[in-house]
């Protein structure tokens, strides 16, 4: 049974992953996925934002970079740049094993959620982890130069068209996992955790698949959120960039108000905490810059002592 449900993108929620997984018990963890970053490239099914938190629970990631495994080999992009192949999405050696067993066992017929089970018990990973559908849901980023596919924005384009908004292609049809909403009904759930993951392409992703914001929404459990923004800056990624270009203030309180109908507490760098003031929110402050592994545990056990208050204290 699953003590704790968060809900996370890639880099910057794995972080938190990460120390959650290591502070709490074997099998107390349940790590949900976006998936919405998923593509098809060279053939094969990629799923970004699960394999950057699968490498990272299972001890495998790139400090480096934040992506992919750490000691990778690049063969394979070498050989097909010489072919006249794209190259532009970098696949590492050992990286594409992942992508070609994962595509050969969906042809087959398996689910997303059977194959990544798979991989995480074969990864020696103790945190359950899964995608937070098994059907298609595909983020497309509206931009001043037209609709464009997420990672063609994201990596092709390193995230420089100008944003004016986001759809989530197939998401009104998606199926929410059935293991997540089994977890979000039981009257003991610990809590449920959103990493610091960008709200737009990482979150609410997630949060469009029916039934799932609504069963959040009405879980036992306080729901807890931890800021990616840090005195007006993103902590990671694009975040910042897209919220100027949607007319967003850059601001901790901005994406608690993404937030807003499911938050119980919100964990926030110090320097943010006043901008929260007189919200329906309990802020906890705390220091949410993760820079080594004694910050990811450290945050996560401030994550959950705010979850233990709120439910001692509703």
């Amino acid at each position: 049974m699953a003590a704790v449900l968060a809900l996370s993108g890639g880099i910057g929620g794995a972080k938190l992953a990460l120390g959650l997984a290591r502070v709490l018990g074997p099998g107390e963890l349940t790590v949900v996925a976006n998936t919405g970053d998923d593509f098809e490239h060279l053939g094969l099914s990629i799923s970004p934002d699960l394999d950057t938190l699968m490498y990272t629970l299972a001890g495998l990631d790139n400090p480096a970079t934040g992506w992919g495994r750490r000691d990778e080999t690049w063969t394979f992009m070498s050989a097909l740049g010489q072919l006249g192949g794209e190259t532009w999405f970098r696949l590492g050696d050992g990286d594409l094993a992942v992508h070609v067993e994962r595509t050969r066992r969906l042809r087959a017929g398996e689910t997303l959620t059977a194959i990544t089970e798979d991989f995480r018990k074969r990864l020696g990973i103790g945190a359950r982890l899964m995608p937070m559908s098994d059907d298609p849901v595909r983020t497309r980023v509206n931009t001043a130069e037209g609709w464009l596919d997420f990672q063609e924005y994201f990596v092709h384009r390193q995230c420089a068209p100008i944003v004016t908004g986001f759809e989530f292609a197939g998401a009104a049809a998606a199926r929410a996992q059935p293991d997540i909403l089994r977890i979000l009904r039981q009257p003991d759930l610990r809590a449920v955790v959103i990493c610091p993951s960008n709200p737009f392409i990482s979150v609410e992703p997630i949060l469009a698949v029916p039934g799932l914001r609504a069963a959040i929404a009405a879980c036992a459990a306080p729901v807890v959120a931890v800021s990616p923004i840090i005195g007006g800056r993103a902590v990671k990624g694009p975040t910042a960039k897209m919220m100027v270009e949607l007319g967003l203030t850059c601001t901790a309180a901005t994406v608690a108000a993404r937030y807003a109908d499911l938050l119980d507490g919100y964990v926030v760098d110090a320097e943010d905490a006043r901008s929260l003031d007189g919200r329906d929110v309990v802020v906890t402050p705390a220091a949410i810059l993760m820079t080594s592994l004694a910050d990811r545990e450290r945050l996560a056990r401030a994550v959950l002592d705010a979850a233990d208050a709120l439910r001692r204290h509703p």
